[in-house]
């Protein structure tokens, strides 16, 4: 969807023209393990990334979720930029999580089942080249993505399977009013949430 579709879309909607993705599971009460101190990052594009944001934000381990933009070569690209097109980037999120809580290959995992790996052209009512899926991993993360993927993508078929697993690329944040869109605009999200049928989507892929 170009930006002034979904700018159309918001005004007649009266929501936010991007979709929201699944709740995050919580720990069970009385095991969450200590904070270590340790932080590492990981970077994920599953299309809008206010979803993929509030996807990870909440998950036990999880640090912080910063929407952003990566894989281009414009420098310190703006949102009207990226969806313009042009740029190379990406809508992206930069997850930095405590590595004695919650695994790398844990995040992974979870991104897979909150993203329609099939679609090449974006996600849900969200199309275009900056809404295109990936994982970009660091050398040392790469084995660690790739094995994921393969599990991932024996549950829906290889060749379906079309998000890849890309290089560590510069992460740059969005701007500020893009930061914690779902939660500090729950209903605009949850509308948009609806009006892009992600929920009935990520069910028929992954059958939940």
């Amino acid at each position: 969807m170009s930006f002034l579709s979904r700018l159309v879309v918001a005004v007649v909607l009266g929501v936010a023209a991007c979709s929201p993705g699944e709740p995050a599971e919580s720990a069970p009460a009385g095991q969450a393990a200590p904070d270590s101190g340790r932080r590492e990052v990981a970077v994920f594009a599953g299309g809008c990334f206010w979803s993929v944001e509030s996807n990870f934000e909440h998950m036990p381990g999880v640090v912080s979720a910063v929407s952003g933009f990566a894989g281009g070569t414009t420098v310190r690209p703006t949102y009207e930029q990226v969806v313009r097109g042009g740029t190379g980037h990406l809508e992206a999120v930069q997850v930095t999580y405590d590595p004695a809580r919650i695994s790398y290959r844990q995040l992974v995992d979870r991104f897979w089942r909150t993203i329609d790996p099939t679609d090449p052209d974006g996600q849900f009512c969200d199309k275009g080249a900056s809404y295109a899926t990936a994982v970009f991993a660091t050398a040392a993360q790469r084995p660690i993505a790739d094995a994921s993927r393969a599990a991932a993508a024996a549950v829906i078929g290889q060749r379906r399977f079309v998000t890849p697993v890309r290089g560590a690329a510069r992460f740059w944040p969005a701007e500020a009013y893009h930061q914690d869109f779902a939660r500090l605009n729950p209903v605009r999200y949850a509308g948009y949430s609806r009006f892009c049928g992600r929920d009935a989507r990520l069910r028929a892929i992954w059958g939940r």
